[in-house]
C-alpha cells in the first residue's frame, strides 16, 4: 500500500542533532517541515547508540566504582561490589527513554511531522519512507541529509555482538569481560578503553597509527595515557590486526597482528572509524556522489552539490560532534531560507576518557608549527580545594597565550568535569579578552572555575 505523505518546505532525514534542530529551525521560520527516521529510533543513534548511551554508561561506571572516591577510601571502595552490565545499563535505559520523550515533545510542540520507516530518495525532492505498514511518499522543496553513521566493519573480524562487538554494541553486552582487546584508538576507542580500564577490565588498546588523537594537545594525552597504564592499560600503537578468531575451549578472542604478535582477550571492541548511512537512503538517486566512507561534501552553508539539498552532523564528517551538529542543522536552515545566521569558530571538544579531556583553540603544536610565539600558564587540580574535595589531585587546565597582546591561543583540560569548565574559556576567546581577564576576574571559592585564575597568574609570572 503505498500512501501520499504530502509536500513539505524541508524534509528532514534522520532526527539526531542535526535533524532536530534543522527541522525546528524550519518551523521557526513558519515553515513546513517534516523528519523521517526508522521507527523507535527518534533522538538518532545519539540517543540510542552513541553519546547519550556512552557518557551514561560512562558516569554509571563512575559512580557504581566509586572511582573518584578511591583517593578517600581505599583502592578496594566500590559502591556496588561484583557489578554486573545489567548495573550499568539501568541507567542508560532510564536516560534513553526520557531524552527520546523530550526530543518527541520538541517536535510536537514546533509541529513537526514525523515519519517512522526506512527513507529511500525516488529523486532529487522525492523520498519513500518504508514501515511494516507499507510505504508513504514524502516531498519537499528542501532535504536536509542527517541521517548520521554507523560503526565500520571489515571482514577480517568476525562481529557476532557479544564475543567480537562494535561500539554501538557495547552498552548491549550481557555482562563485562575480564580481559579486552580494543582495536581502534580513536575517541570511541579511547572512551570505551578508558571507561572499562576505570571498571577493572585489563585492557590492550591496539591501533595502526604511532600517536593519538593528534588532533589534541600532546600534554594532555600523554596524560591521559599515564592515568590509563596506572589503570592497568596496554597499549600496542603501530600495530595493524589482521585475523581475529573465537576460541571456543578456552573462551577467549585470538587476535593476530601483522608484526607478528598474538593477542589475547575475553572479548574485542572493534572502534576502527564511521561509516555514514548514506548508501541505505539512495542518495545517488538523488545526484549525489558519496566519499568511500559514505561522507558528503558540503560548502560552507552546507548545501551538497545538489543545491536544495543540504547534509549536517556526522555523514559530513570532522568533527563529528553532537554539539557541531547541532549548529549545522540549525545553520543549514537558516540558510535554505534566507535567514542569516553564524557559529562560533571557536567550538569546543569534548572528549569523555577517564580523566575527561576537553579543549578549544589552538594546541602547543599547531602554534609551534605556525610559527606562532606563545607562553603557557597551567594549573593542577592539587593546588585546588575542589580538586582535593571531588578527588581528583591529577587534573590540569593549561591557557596558551600571546605573550605581547595576552590573547588567548587555546584552552585545554583535563581532568573531572572539563568539558563543563572549558566553557569559561570559549567565552573569553569568542569576545576577544585577554589571560588578564582571569587574573583580575574573581571566581567562586572553592570551585575548579578558579583555574583558570591560578593558571592566569602562573602565565603572566614567566614574563
Amino acid at each position: 500500500m503505498i500512501m501520499d505523505g504530502g509536500t513539505f518546505d524541508l524534509v528532514v532525514i534522520g532526527s539526531g542533532p542535526a535533524g532536530q534542530k534543522g527541522a525546528i529551525c524550519a518551523a521557526k521560520q513558519r515553515k513546513r517541515a517534516a523528519i523521517i527516521d526508522r521507527k523507535r529510533l527518534v533522538g538518532g543513534v545519539c540517543v540510542h547508540t552513541g553519546t547519550i548511551p556512552s557518557k551514561t554508561l560512562r558516569e554509571a561506571a563512575l559512580y557504581l566504582t566509586g572511582f573518584s572516591q578511591r583517593i578517600f577510601y581505599g583502592r578496594n571502595y566500590a559502591v556496588k561490589d561484583n557489578l554486573a552490565m545489567g548495573d550499568l545499563n539501568f541507567r542508560v535505559k532510564q536516560v534513553v527513554v526520557r531524552e527520546t520523550d523530550v526530543i518527541r515533545a520538541q517536535l510536537a510542540r514546533n509541529k513537526v511531522k514525523t515519519f517512522e520507516g526506512d527513507a529511500t530518495f525516488l529523486d532529487p525532492h522525492t523520498i519513500e519512507v518504508r514501515n511494516e505498514e507499507g510505504s508513504t511518499i514524502v516531498r519537499g522543496e528542501k532535504i536536509l541529509i542527517a541521517c548520521g553513521t554507523r560503526p565500520a566493519h571489515a571482514p577480517e573480524i568476525p562481529m557476532d555482538g557479544q564475543r567480537i562487538f562494535d561500539a554501538d554494541q557495547m552498552p548491549t553486552l550481557e555482562e563485562i569481560p575480564h580481559e579486552v582487546v580494543v582495536v581502534g584508538a580513536g575517541v570511541i576507542g579511547l572512551e570505551y578503553a578508558s571507561i572499562l580500564a576505570a571498571l577493572g577490565v585489563k585492557v590492550t588498546l591496539l591501533d595502526q597509527r604511532p600517536t593519538l588523537l593528534d588532533f589534541v594537545d600532546r600534554e594532555m594525552i600523554d596524560t591521559l595515557c599515564f592515568h590509563l597504564r596506572h589503570l592497568g592499560t596496554t597499549f600496542r600503537l603501530g600495530e595493524k590486526v589482521i585475523s581475529v578468531a573465537v576460541d571456543e575451549e578456552r573462551n577467549r578472542v585470538t587476535a593476530k597482528l601483522e608484526s607478528g604478535k598474538t593477542i589475547h582477550g575475553e572479548g574485542l571492541l572493534y572502534a576502527v572509524g564511521r561509516t555514514a548511512n548514506t548508501d541505505l537512503i539512495h542518495v545517488d538517486n538523488a545526484g549525489i556522489t558519496p566519499d568511500i566512507r559514505g561522507r558528503i561534501e558540503v560548502n560552507e552553508f552546507y548545501q551538497t552539490s545538489v543545491p536544495h539539498i543540504y547534509a549536517a552532523g556526522d555523514v559530513i564528517g570532522f568533527p563529528a560532534l553532537a554539539s557541531t551538529a547541532m549548529e549545522q542543522g540549525r545553520l543549514a536552515g537558516c540558510h535554505m531560507f534566507g535567514t542569516p545566521a553564524t557559529m562560533s569558530k571557536n567550538f569546543p571538544y569534548g572528549i569523555y576518557t577517564v580523566p575527561e579531556i576537553s579543549m578549544v583553540g589552538k594546541t602547543e603544536e599547531e602554534l609551534t608549527a605556525a610559527k606562532v610565539p606563545y607562553e603557557v600558564g597551567r594549573a593542577r587540580y592539587e593546588e585546588l580545594a575542589k580538586g582535593q574535595m571531588i578527588g581528583d589531585d591529577q587534573g590540569i587546565l593549561k591557557l596558551l597565550f600571546c605573550p605581547e597582546t595576552f590573547k588567548i591561543h587555546g584552552v585545554h583540560v583535563i581532568g573531572d568535569r572539563a568539558a563543563e569548565i572549558i566553557h569559561i574559556g570559549q567565552a573569553v576567546m569568542n569576545f576577544g579578552g585577554t589571560i588578564e581577564y582571569f587574573r583580575d576576574t574573581v571566581f567562586n571559592y572553592p570551585t575548579l572555575a578558579e583555574a583558570y585564575k591560578v593558571a592566569a597568574l602562573d602565565g603572566i609570572n614567566k614574563l
